[in-house]
């Protein structure tokens, strides 16, 4: 049983992963009449659907008891106001990280988004070393330069991205790439500061992401107001919204709630796996279904030194045993 979750939490972080990623790329760039969707309002829409399925969640746990749940949510969210304000930070710093995301799928394509993105291991490494005292190994650091380097030939300038700027002008191309880098590394920051949070208290995974939401929720629509305020104000909150931008919302809403059940479930090895197989599916799909990517072979070899990385950083060898004498 525990190994059919394995592989099923695996698959769903795969199909999560690759479609969220395409689906929010495509309706970045789809051209529709009328005003297209605010993705400050979709972040806002993604935290409160996430508060509602981890609410749905510790009603489970509860033993579907509405007293119950109303016992724990009292309990621990609002009789311990300082837990709860713990998470304002990582919060307010999540927040950015999914605004910044729209900003770098509308200037980038979704294979190099994909491969690029891949540097919240390193950033992710980073702060846990200095954040948490964690000591990496001699593959670890090996794998953190492999991904440099991979991610420098997939960003390595090429005759193809020529054709991609009659599309895409070469400043947006660097607003997409400083969006990514910027989100790689507050993702870096606010997951090892909530890994931190975690160990240090008792609270289940699904109360500190209802408390996530509820910072991410009021966070994002003061950026609504801010940014957005005025667009809001003349065509409304839900402005341009379709099926697919629901989509787009729902599978960004999932997002933390798969990652929850792969950490549960599964190990490092397998979800590197995942990540290589949702890099594979994302330029595949991104050049024959988008067609708004030429893959060069500088890129494939990028692409590859990523993945390996991403093996390489999970990969833990087992001492040998000491060998039996005669």
């Amino acid at each position: 049983m525990s190994a059919n979750l394995k592989y099923l939490s695996l698959g769903i972080l795969v199909f999560q992963t690759t479609s969220l990623v395409l689906t929010m790329r495509y309706s970045r760039t789809l051209k529709e009449e009328g005003p297209r969707y605010l993705s400050s309002t979709a972040v806002v829409v993604a935290e409160v659907l996430k508060i509602m399925a981890c609410i749905f969640l510790v009603y489970k746990d509860s033993k579907c008891s509405v007293r119950t749940l109303n016992r724990v949510l009292h309990d621990e969210i609002l009789n311990k106001p300082m837990e709860t304000l713990k998470l304002a930070i990582p919060s307010g710093i999540y927040t950015l990280q999914n605004n910044l995301l729209y900003v770098a799928l509308s200037n980038l394509d979704a294979a190099t988004y994909q491969v690029t993105y891949q540097l919240k291991i390193l950033t992710t490494a980073l702060f846990s070393v200095s954040m948490l005292g964690k000591k990496l190994g001699v593959y670890q650091w090996l794998s953190l330069v492999i991904l440099m380097a991979g991610v420098a030939f997939v960003q390595w300038p090429s005759d193809s991205q020529e054709l991609a700027s009659k599309e895409l002008s070469t400043g947006s191309q660097f607003v997409g790439l400083m969006a990514v880098l910027t989100a790689c590394f507050s993702s870096g920051f606010a997951g090892v500061y909530f890994e931190k949070i975690l160990k240090e208290t008792k609270q289940s995974v699904w109360i500190r992401n209802i408390q996530l939401g509820f910072f991410g929720s009021i966070f994002g629509l003061m950026g609504v107001y801010v940014y957005d305020g005025e667009l809001v104000s003349k065509n409304g909150f839900f402005q341009g919204y379709n099926q697919l931008t629901w989509i787009v919302v729902v599978l960004q809403a999932l997002g933390g709630l798969v990652i929850a059940a792969v950490i549960k479930y599964a190990d490092n090895i397998l979800k590197g796996f995942a990540t290589s197989l949702s890099i594979i599916l994302s330029t595949v799909i991104s050049y024959f279904w988008l067609q708004d990517f030429v893959p060069t072979s500088v890129f494939f070899l990028g692409a590859i030194l990523v993945i390996a990385a991403t093996f390489l950083y999970g990969y833990d060898p087992k001492p040998a045993g000491n060998p039996i004498k005669a």
